[in-house]
């Protein structure tokens, strides 16, 4: 055992310096070409050209697993990946945090990270991504680390995932893959299993790869084929991507048949003057927990990236004891694959047809506003920015104060909360209760006790501010929506001479 571990190390002693070699040849061919150049003319920034003679290791995103038979067991079980982000824009923090995202997401899926790499590019190269030598670095990377995937923090178009699984040779996926594939596997109701599905096939079509006889023309034209079967034929790919096109029209016309229940049930809502509020916001914010503290809903709470898919709606009363609706969206995240936005368009329609918006931001997390952008975006994308918005600070136990009073001084309708021990809940419902509309008809009635379906719509549809038991029946003094309050118009008392 300490023998093949000592030839191991010695090897990997080797690898490292026969690899600080080649760095240290392409730093002295790099010194010879700019010695050639003349001063106050050289081209760009020297600290972008250093960038630009490797990629940069991310320190501290390879999964730590302390227990040995944990090892084995997710060595057995779990795909191991190299991470490899591009970066163009902004400082090197912020790379830094979109590929600490991505391993996070890489964990979500169930993979092991082992190492995480970052090119300084003005732009990802058109055919493999990081570029062709950088992508010979990264083969070396994942024969040294033995990883079978290598995940990229970005699109990547079909020929550019062609192009870099042929040199790294071994599977390449992207960003929105690896979004999808969290989905799938959180997908529980039927509806969120459809929309995962649409999303899957709207990114699988343009990506369809056929290799030798896949390639073959089917059908194809030669003597005695009898009728219809002359000519070139279709190509398999080609049936691949005619069938993926029916199962999407099947699958579009399943999911706005779902839609229709929904929207019954919000018509319903709406019908009976419900208030409806929706929890938004970026993914792992901690909406879930929100939900729970707010309604003691008991749902399922996991701290996972994109726990929640399917859309929860229950029922709050407010401190002053009206009725609302509040409903738990899919998290968001940056660059949220357009695919999704697009299949799970039915379900984030509970925002833009709320009243009230709590938009939920990790207070802990290294970067808030980023988090807000993100999910601003995608609230823009569903056509929701006229809705108030309250944004809920949470995770403020656990929050630097300086980005609490940072985000607070930025935002001017926001709170501080911690879902988990209750702090700030009770200023948040007095909050919510402030900003949601009110019933616009002020009325006193005295409904007969035979009319007690009226007292009950008047709890349940309007804001009763004083209720009294009298002989002739209950005396009310209510704010109640128009519709209501034509009910209550013929017990109205009669004005006193």
């Amino acid at each position: 055992m300490t023998s093949s571990s000592s030839s191991s190390q010695a090897s990997q002693r080797l690898a490292q310096s026969y690899r600080d070699g080649l760095k240290a040849d392409a730093l002295m061919e790099e010194d010879v070409a700019w010695s050639h150049e003349i001063d106050g003319e050289r081209d760009g920034d020297q600290f972008d050209r250093s960038e630009r003679a490797a990629l940069r290791r991310v320190a501290g995103l390879s999964t730590e697993l302390e227990d040995v038979t944990e090892v084995e067991y997710r060595q057995l079980r779990l795909e191991r990946v190299v991470l490899v982000g591009v970066w163009t824009t902004g400082t090197a923090q912020d790379a830094d945090n979109s590929l600490a995202e991505l391993a996070a997401l890489a964990e979500t899926a169930g993979a092991l990270v082992l190492d995480g790499v970052i090119q300084r590019r003005d732009k990802p190269d058109a055919a493999t991504y990081i570029g062709s030598g950088k992508a010979l670095e990264l083969r070396d990377i994942v024969v040294e680390s033995g990883a079978d995937t290598v995940v990229c923090d970005g699109e990547l178009s079909p020929g550019q995932l062609i192009h870099l699984e042929d040199v790294v040779k071994v599977k390449v996926i992207d960003r929105t893959a690896l979004i999808l594939d969290i989905f799938a596997q959180h997908a529980k109701s039927r509806e969120g299993k459809a929309q995962v599905a649409l999303a899957q096939m709207q990114y699988m079509l343009p990506r369809l790869r056929g290799w030798g006889q896949s390639m073959s023309r089917q059908m194809g034209g030669g003597k005695g084929g009898g009728l219809a079967t002359r000519g070139p034929g279709e190509t398999k790919i080609e049936t691949d991507r005619r069938r993926i096109r029916e199962k999407m029209a099947k699958m579009r016309r399943e999911i706005a048949e779902m839609k229709t229940g929904r929207e019954i049930k919000r018509q319903e809502r709406k019908r009976h003057k419900v208030p409806s509020v929706a929890i938004a916001g970026y993914t792992n914010a901690g909406k879930s927990s929100l939900l729970n503290r707010l309604t003691g809903a008991g749902v399922l709470v996991e701290n996972a990236l994109f726990a929640t898919l399917d859309p929860t709606v229950r029922r709050a009363e407010t401190p002053s004891g009206r009725l609302y609706t509040l409903a738990d969206t899919v998290g968001f995240v940056r660059h949220l694959p357009h695919h999704l936005v697009e299949a799970f368009r039915s379900t984030m329609e509970e925002v833009g047809d709320s009243d009230l918006i709590l938009h939920v931001v990790d207070g802990s997390h290294p970067t808030p506003e980023e988090q807000l952008l993100a999910v601003r975006e995608v609230i823009r994308d569903v056509g929701a920015t006229e809705v108030p918005e309250i944004v809920v600070i949470n995770k403020a136990d656990a929050a630097d104060p300086l980005v609490l009073q940072r985000l607070m001084r930025n935002e001017k309708r926001s709170i501080a909360v911690s879902a988990r021990t209750g702090l700030g809940i009770d200023e948040l419902l007095a909050l919510i209760d402030n900003e949601l509309p009110r019933p616009s008809v002020e009325i006193e009635a005295l409904v007969p006790y035979t009319h007690g379906k009226l007292v009950a719509r008047a709890h349940t549809e309007g804001e009763v501010i004083s209720e009294e038991h009298t002989a002739e029946g209950t005396l009310l003094k209510v704010r109640v929506h128009a519709e209501l309050a034509a009910d209550l118009a013929p017990y109205v008392p009669a004005p006193a001479l």
